[in-house]
């Protein structure tokens, strides 16, 4: 069945039940850092931080989309120089290349753009030794996410919590190796597509994430 969140505001409040149930007594606040990934995992994340308690920052990851599918991800990179390709989903894509090398050029490019834009120069939170909860609005191939966990592990989170609404039934198995541990509210045996699972599923605009991030 499609479209089981109404919105990522829906998402986000499931959610952030759901990791605030799987958290329990913990000293969450304190010791944890919600991280979001843009541009759709902030509005996100920004509701899950509120449920628990804990502040909110923002992780630059952009993924790597073939041209004709751009919500399908072929690889990702984030801030840290954190870069992942998938060959099998390349290969699925039939993507030469020499597109996928002009794909990762223009994220390198926005990828500092929202660095820029979205901290207005101020630090990124430190997570080091601390439990880092990434939050995105669903997992489809995984590459986003493994490539988000990498980057926390680089910039030295304690542990890593991988939080979303909606992930591929088993999904746990193909980022075991990524995160400490998994919080997901649906996991359908068929998801190719994220946006298949809510019924609005607009754009997040740059203004929307700083809006959240600011509150």
């Amino acid at each position: 069945m499609a479209g089981i969140f109404e919105n990522r505001a829906d998402a986000g409040r499931r959610l952030g039940e759901a990791v605030r149930r799987s958290l329990g007594d913990s000293d969450a606040p304190r010791e944890t850092v919600v991280l979001g990934l843009p541009r759709g995992g902030v509005p996100v994340a920004r509701l899950v931080a509120d449920i628990i308690g804990a502040p909110l920052d923002v992780l630059a990851v952009r993924k790597l989309g073939g041209p004709r599918h751009p919500e399908f991800a072929v690889g990702a990179i984030a801030e840290g120089g954190v870069r992942l390709v998938d060959d099998d989903a390349v290969r699925h894509t039939h993507l030469p290349a020499s597109d996928l090398e002009r794909v990762e050029a223009a994220a390198r490019v926005d990828l500092a753009r929202l660095l820029s834009l979205y901290r207005g120069g101020r630090p990124a939170r430190a997570i080091a030794g601390r439990r880092a909860i990434i939050v995105d609005d669903g997992v489809a191939t995984g590459a986003t996410a493994i490539v988000a966990c990498r980057a926390a592990r680089l910039l030295g989170a304690g542990e890593i919590v991988l939080a979303v609404p909606v992930a591929p039934l088993g999904w746990e198995r193909k980022l075991a190796d990524e995160a400490d541990a998994f919080v997901v509210v649906s996991t359908p045996r068929d998801l190719w597509a994220v946006g298949r699972w809510y019924v609005d599923f607009a754009q997040t605009s740059d203004d929307e994430v700083i809006a959240a991030l600011d509150r």
